[in-house]
């Protein structure tokens, strides 16, 4: 009998109002990819694209292909709702107006 190790990783998903966090059994060698195909979570949030996912480990971009190790966390990430660098202009721009 062959026994095929496993490993515990996390994917995590969080919308303003909700987060999910689901820890899963998979084999060693899963991708991340793979990991959040068999958490279930793309079923549960249609609105995630997912041919084109962001995704992440530990606050870190990653590629989906990238193999997991244990204790890993697969983060999902939503599109910007607001650019950055736009939303510091803007900042920057009405510190100005009151200042003056």
């Amino acid at each position: 009998m062959v026994m095929i190790e496993k490993i515990v990783v996390e994917v995590a998903y969080a919308l303003a109002e909700r987060q999910v966090l689901l820890a899963l059994q998979v084999p060693v060698g899963t991708s991340a990819r793979q990991a959040v195909e068999c958490s279930g979570i793309l079923a549960a949030f249609p609105e995630i694209a997912s041919d084109k996912l962001k995704l992440g480990l530990f606050s870190k971009a990653i590629v989906e292909d990238r193999v997991l190790l244990a204790h890993d966390r697969v983060e999902i990430y939503r599109p910007l709702i607001a650019d950055p660098k736009e939303v510091r202009r803007q900042r920057a721009q009405a510190g100005k107006v009151l200042k003056k």
